[in-house]
C-alpha cells in the first residue's frame, strides 16, 4: 500500500529590514506592538497605570505598527507596519523614528 504524501504549502513572509533588506521572516524576532510610550516616572507610577503600561496592547485587525529585531542579521530593532489580516507589509521603518 502506497503512503500519501501530505504537501504543506505555505507561504514565507518576507520582511525588508530597513538596514539589510528583503530577508525571511525566520530570521527575525516579534518585539511588540510599536510607540508604546513609557511612563516618565515608574517609581512614582500608580499600580494600575504600570499594569496598563506593561500588559494592555490594541491588538487590531487591520494595519497595525508593530515592532521587530533583525535577529539573524544585523540585530537592530526597527517597525514595521503590517495588515494583520493579510500579511502584507506596507512599510518598514529605523525604531525611533516618527509613526508612519
Amino acid at each position: 500500500m502506497k503512503r500519501r504524501r501530505l504537501r504543506w504549502r505555505t507561504k514565507m513572509l518576507v520582511i525588508p529590514c530597513p538596514y539589510c533588506g528583503p530577508r525571511p521572516e525566520l530570521e527575525f524576532r516579534h518585539a511588540g506592538e510599536a510607540h508604546i510610550a513609557r511612563p516618565a516616572d515608574p517609581s512614582v507610577t500608580e499600580a494600575g497605570a504600570w499594569a496598563e503600561y506593561l500588559y494592555v496592547r490594541s491588538n487590531p485587525k487591520g494595519r497595525h505598527i508593530e515592532r521587530w529585531r533583525h535577529a539573524s542579521g544585523c540585530n537592530r530593532f526597527f517597525n514595521c507596519v503590517r495588515d494583520t489580516v493579510t500579511d502584507v507589509i506596507e512599510a518598514t521603518y529605523p525604531a525611533g523614528e516618527a509613526r508612519r
